[in-house]
């Protein structure tokens, strides 16, 4: 018979109870940031049909989609949560008070080359805004990313957030060189997202590879790759097409960011335009001022998802922010908490002539709301107090021959030593 590999699959991983305590711990935050912003919890199904992945633009995530064939049937597990959501939001479109606010913690999965921070599957915070055709939704959306990074204890000087606008990219390519093929601004951004990960020759490359996606002459190709470069608003409105929506768009947001207190702790980067194909706007990227991790988080506009899948359009933002990298970096930074077991109380029986008395003491404790631990088990005392302090439990409920005679029950608190009678129920 062949040895059971206890290992879990590659790029995967086993919630002990100590990791399952930190992974709460952080999902707490991100629902209490959400609750504080008005939005609201969902969730769908982790196998989706794969249609809703099969996007044709090149991307990577479709290549790295888990998907198989079961009873005539195409299925992927979830690669993000973003077109579930579209999925769910084109059921009710007409039913839908708009703008909704909603957020989810999805499980994704992609069978990608695992780095730092990079596993194959991963949780993410999603929240979106769908409705809202203006900036102020990403403003509320960034702000938020930043009260999460707060929560965690991550200082002002530890995350910054870089922003640019697909918009304005492709208004500055139509204007020059894309005037005759829109189609081809899609799948250029999914290159052009490499430029970090395989440099700017590779990138000019595959823009310039002929009977590609995007096709572009070679120097027309180098000269979008240096549009990339630039990183301050002021050069971006130099370069912009004169009354440029977008550009118009960004000032705005940086303004409304301002007001938000996060002046400080955003910037224009030209070269961020999101590696997914459907994003139409503005775009962002949260990463960890010491650049040694990916991105924490990331998302942006995405107004023509929705028609793109057979639906009305309707205006969205959104983003993910992903569970992997921000343990990283708080365990880089040291803040990431310890959390030892915790129950309220362990009732303790010397002997099954004392079971019956425990376990009523036992139920009438849980139906007060308090977490307990009944000793199942016939061990001596000095092992039941022993588990009981490493068990993190607060009291020692003890009952011997003589309590039960009595009705009452020994309580032995851990934490001052103090003991007491209380009533049996």
């Amino acid at each position: 018979m062949t040895k059971l590999n206890t290992q879990p699959p590659r790029g995967t991983r086993d919630f002990y109870p100590e990791d399952l305590r930190v992974r709460q711990w952080l999902f707490a935050h991100w629902r209490e940031v959400a609750r504080r912003f008005g939005f609201e919890e969902v969730d769908a199904p982790i196998v989706e049909h794969a249609e809703l992945y099969m996007r044709k633009a090149g991307e990577e995530i479709v290549d790295q989609l888990y998907h198989f064939e079961l009873h005539d049937r195409h299925l992927a597990l979830r690669s993000e949560f973003t077109p579930s959501l579209a999925r769910m939001v084109m059921a009710r479109q007409g039913a839908l008070r708009w703008p909704i606010r909603w957020f989810g913690i999805p499980q994704c999965w992609r069978y990608e080359r695992m780095t730092r921070g990079r596993r194959r599957e991963h949780y993410q915070w999603n929240m979106d805004i769908w409705g809202e055709p203006g900036v102020t939704a990403e403003a509320e959306l960034i702000a938020a990313a930043f009260a999460a990074c707060d929560a965690f204890g991550l200082g002002a000087g530890d995350v910054r957030m870089r922003i640019n606008s697909r918009a304005l990219l492709e208004e500055t390519l139509r204007e020059r060189f894309l005037a005759e093929r829109p189609e081809a601004f899609a799948p250029l951004c999914v290159i052009i997202d490499k430029l970090e990960k395989i440099g700017a020759d590779a990138v000019v490359d595959q823009l310039a590879e002929p009977g590609g996606p995007v096709g572009l002459a070679r120097p027309d190709a180098r000269e979008a790759v240096e549009l990339l470069s630039v990183d301050s608003l002021e050069d971006a409105a130099r370069g912009a097409p004169r009354g440029s929506a977008a550009l118009a768009d960004l000032e705005r947001l940086f303004e409304l960011l301002g007001a938000y207190g996060l002046a400080d702790r955003v910037v224009f980067d030209a070269s961020v335009v999101r590696g997914l194909a459907y994003y139409t706007g503005i775009v962002f990227e949260a990463y960890d001022a010491g650049g040694s991790l990916r991105a924490l988080c990331g998302g942006g506009r995405y107004d023509r998802l929705l028609d793109s899948l057979g639906g009305k359009p309707v205006p969205a933002a959104g983003f993910g922010f992903g569970d992997a990298v921000v343990t990283e970096l708080l365990a880089e930074k040291g803040l990431l908490p310890e959390l030892p077991r915790a129950v309220d109380a362990v009732v303790f029986p010397f002997g099954e002539d004392e079971r019956e008395a425990a376990t009523k003491l036992a139920s009438a404790l849980r139906r007060r709301g308090e977490s307990v631990e009944l000793v199942l088990a016939s061990v001596k005392l000095k092992r039941a107090l022993a588990d009981a302090d490493r068990g993190g439990a607060r009291r020692v409920y003890l009952l011997g021959p003589d309590e039960c005679a009595r009705n009452v029950a020994r309580v032995r608190d851990l934490i001052s030593g103090e003991e007491r009678d209380e009533p049996l129920p």
